[in-house]
């Protein structure tokens, strides 16, 4: 018999096979010796109580059988001889357009300005020995886009925009973890991100299409409002049936092309702030209530918080447990931090983005630079964090409870940040309508968790690459630009997205639209 049950486990009970067969047993009413397989289906953990549960379900076979089940499997036609459509950006977006392409049989062409992982990890390297950014190569640009170097968190809150189980069997399918399949909140890690990266690569190539590094493109071919094409820096134009605009948020260089080709786009709410650091022993214990810390069963624990501050929000974002913090700045005179995780979760540090929304009321002395004014906050205030941090990518930080009381640290606990940390008074020098909100808020989050608000974490600046401050219009049905034709703007660059999975099908249906356009 052939049979899925649901199971409250404590985490021992859960760990292992050796565990949880017998309780298996016991729920059917079955001799242990009758059952041919278990398969775990969905793992979650309740640390709403000091006594932690894992909810689980299994498919389970006994008295016949386990069936031989593929958990993802897909098959890419040969399209070297089909229609070309241009990808701009090999992030997630770009690089799940291109497999949706293939798919649908077209040809894509993604064009990435950055380098392949492979080459990209010798400038990241160099980052830290030499404290030189390639400004086309670094933790935001390169193969796989800034998600390949990040905590590879797979859950989303827009679930109702695609095709969440297809885009993790995807994953699957080219290297991720099963548990990735299984887990309630699935992450990846960095080590892992860079193989999955690499063999959806290959796909694409295997399947005749085209990836090319180093391409940056600087034009798009644009007559009678319709798009046939881009030209890259080396003045080579390249024509295809459509273009797929898919870079991240970071390249603001696309925004400034846009704006200059008269190309429309508008100004959008984002967010900006600080990255926090503590001890991943700290978060354990408050978050499985344990002195102990999270024991041997469990993953290290992670947060999330948001609160209403004087009519914005305030939240942490891309929670990094056991990771580590890193200089994410895209170029010269730019101080930008980011969090990222490998697959254990193994560091001693615990970060995160600590972010407050930021209207277009709030640019008031930006206005002049119109659609553009979020991108010139965001560039004016990396510059002076990078001062403030002393103008070598050392970070300006400050103990948090030190923050929230508007006093200087006089020293700064260890972290995971390896250029280093200078000692600054942001409360200072943060925008008020960020910094007064920030203080507001980790005074809330103090109060709901208790020991969070502690002078042992510390604040880094800045974290500015939570979201786009701009937005690329496109018709909501044709996810077409508002007047460009053939133009599909795509992904967290383009205002749509947020994250790997979000931006991965927002990637799928700007090709699925491109498709439904063909057909019309």
């Amino acid at each position: 018999m052939l049979t899925e049950i649901n199971l409250v486990l404590s985490p021992r009970d859960a760990s292992d096979e050796r565990y949880y067969k017998p309780l298996v047993a016991k729920y059917l009413k079955v001799n242990s010796d009758r059952i041919t397989g278990i398969q775990i289906l969905r793992r979650s953990i309740d640390a709403r109580q000091r006594n932690i549960k894992m909810n689980m379900r299994f498919r389970v076979a006994y008295d016949e059988t386990f069936p031989d089940i593929k958990l993802s499997d897909f098959t890419y036609q040969n399209v070297s001889d089909k229609k070309k459509v241009i990808v701009v950006g090999a992030g997630p977006a770009g690089l799940f357009a291109a497999l949706r392409l293939i798919e649908l049989g077209y040809c894509p062409i993604v064009l990435e300005r950055g380098k392949s992982v492979e080459d990209r990890k010798k400038d990241l390297a160099a980052i830290h020995k030499n404290r030189l950014i390639n400004p086309d190569s670094n933790y935001s640009f390169g193969e796989g886009g800034a998600g390949t170097f990040s905590d590879g968190k797979l859950y989303t809150r827009s679930k109702k925009r695609g095709n969440l189980k297809k885009i993790l069997e995807v994953l699957h399918f080219h290297g991720a973890q099963e548990d990735i399949l299984i887990d309630a909140h699935p992450h990846i890690g960095t080590d892992v991100l860079p193989k999955v990266i690499v063999r959806i690569r290959e796909t694409i190539i295997n399947s005749g299409g085209e990836v090319r590094f180093s391409t940056k493109v600087n034009h798009l071919l644009v007559k009678n409002d319709k798009i046939s094409g881009v030209r890259i820096e080396s003045g080579e134009e390249i024509n295809a049936e459509a273009v797929i605009l898919a870079t991240g948020h970071s390249a603001r260089d696309i925004y400034y092309l846009l704006d200059s080709q008269k190309i429309e786009v508008e100004a959008k709410s984002f967010a900006m702030g600080v990255r926090i650091e503590h001890s991943q022993k700290l978060i354990d214990q408050i978050q499985y209530h344990n002195p102990e810390g999270r024991g041997e069963y469990l993953p290290a624990a992670s947060y999330s918080f948001v609160q209403q501050v004087d009519g914005r929000g305030v939240y942490s974002f891309c929670m990094c447990p056991g990771g580590v913090i890193v200089p994410a700045a895209t170029g010269d005179q730019q101080q930008v931090v980011n969090g990222m995780s490998s697959s254990r979760r193994n560091t001693a540090f615990a970060n995160s983005g600590m972010a407050v929304e930021i209207l277009e009321e709030d640019l008031d002395d930006f206005k002049e630079y119109g659609a553009l004014a979020g991108l010139k906050f965001q560039e004016d205030l990396e510059k002076l964090a990078f001062e403030k941090g002393g103008s070598d990518l050392t970070a300006p930080a400050q103990r948090m409870l030190d923050f929230v009381k508007g006093v200087s640290s006089s020293d700064l606990p260890i972290s995971s940040y390896q250029p280093g940390l200078k000692s600054s008074a942001m409360h200072e020098w943060l925008p008020k309508h960020i910094g007064s909100r920030l203080q507001k808020g980790f005074k809330k989050f103090g109060e709901k968790s208790k020991g969070f608000l502690t002078n042992d974490a510390v604040i880094l600046g800045v974290e500015s690459r939570t979201s786009s401050p701009v937005r690329i219009p496109r018709d909501n049905k044709t996810l077409q630009h508002v007047r460009v034709s053939g133009l599909f703007p795509c992904g967290e660059g383009a205002g749509y997205a947020g994250g790997i999975v979000s931006a991965a099908m927002d990637g799928e249906r700007c090709a699925e639209a491109f498709y439904n356009m063909k057909l019309e």
